[in-house]
């Protein structure tokens, strides 16, 4: 083998071996030594221009074959540069990294000496906790939860409640309507039509969900709140069985000492109907507090909290029921109510607002 013979055999071995050390060192390079990679392998001044410089020395038949090897050999090493930044990059928007620092620093400056910040620890609404406990009361007396709708058709919301025509809760001034036969719901009672329709008795649920109605906002009245329904239909049921099973809610809410009272009143969906109040929880009963006149419930000794009675014949008769053999109980009444009697808050307001310092409180 001549001396020239010898020289070629060996610029091509340097070309290969300078080929895979470069991809092998891209590959396993870090994000911030990809640029002086890159300078250091295809710079003017890189590893690649001097195998370059190389050529023309060379014997004029080998040229040619030679110089497309480099070529060949400068576009592997550029692809594997280009692949590595990509990769770089992406790992960059997805995790907010400066790549070009070493250790991959998140983009925001970080001092990792100092002290961590304890996270902000969520709490319930007491609205909500209330509205499970009152729901937990009903469970356990075997009641199941429905839930419906809360943009509702007028014939449910009226008709099917056994609503007079010239009921005012029929009216745009009580009631949103989205048109003429569609609305939001103003009481959960609507719930209640929709499981007897789709269950014959016995029927024993209980309703909480949201209702709308055009109420000015102020500290005891709000357009949105939550109310709660308990609705039970079977043969041979009672007021008596109505008026037990309101006193055992009562008293799981807010004591063995709170009973309930009774005073007629009428509501379109139940026959005979009556509006139900609990012992006052503030001066449980007396009246007053330390000599003075309770401001709860303004010396009474009474709350009055919500509707109930039975349901009437008419509704009974309309979702399909035989009145004559099935009789039914139904109640309803507002969470926030509840609610602001139990933890003393005295601005429905507050339970909408989110403000963090009144729901640390709780």
């Amino acid at each position: 083998m001549d001396d020239q013979t010898q020289e070629m055999v060996a610029l091509t071995e340097n070309i290969r071996e300078f080929e895979e050390e470069a991809l092998r060192t891209i590959e396993r390079a870090e994000s911030w030594e990809l640029p002086d990679l890159r300078i250091h392998y295809l710079g003017r001044k890189g590893s690649l221009r001097a195998l370059y410089a190389l050529v023309p020395g060379l014997p004029e038949g080998a040229r040619a074959g030679i110089g497309r090897r480099l070529n060949e050999v400068r576009a592997n090493v550029e692809t594997a540069l280009e692949k590595a930044q990509t990769v770089s990059d992406m790992i960059a928007d997805k995790y907010h990294l400066d790549v070009t620092k070493p250790g991959h620093v998140a983009a925001e400056d970080v001092d990792v000496t100092m002290p961590g910040r304890m996270p902000r620890i969520g709490k319930r609404n007491p609205l909500l906790t209330t509205l499970e406990d009152m729901v937990d009361v009903f469970v356990g007396m075997g009641f199941k939860v429905a839930e419906g709708p809360e943009v509702e058709t007028y014939y449910y919301s009226f008709p099917k409640l056994n609503y007079p025509e010239w009921h005012p809760a029929m009216d745009s001034q009580m009631t949103f309507y989205v048109n003429d036969d569609v609305l939001l719901r103003s009481q959960t009672s609507t719930v209640q039509i929709r499981v007897m329709e789709n269950q014959e008795p016995p029927v024993r649920v209980v309703v909480p969900g949201r209702c709308f109605r055009r109420d000015t906002v102020d500290a005891t009245h709000s357009h949105t709140f939550y109310q709660i329904e308990g609705l039970l239909v079977d043969e041979g049921v009672t007021f008596a069985d109505l008026k037990g099973a309101l006193e055992i809610f009562a008293r799981e809410m807010f004591g063995p000492d709170i009973h309930t009272r009774f005073r007629p009143d009428f509501f379109p969906f139940t026959e005979p109907s009556a509006e139900f109040a609990l012992t006052c929880v503030k001066c449980r009963g007396a009246g007053q507090n330390a000599g003075e006149m309770c401001r709860v419930c303004r010396g009474s000794g009474w709350l009055e909290v919500g509707g109930s009675g039975m349901v009437d014949p008419n509704v009974l008769a309309g979702v399909g029921y035989d009145p004559e053999r099935y009789t039914g109980w139904a109640f309803g009444c507002g969470i926030e109510r509840f609610a602001m009697l139990r933890y003393g808050i005295d601005d429905i307001r507050l339970f909408y607002g989110s403000d963090m310092r009144f729901l640390e409180q709780f």
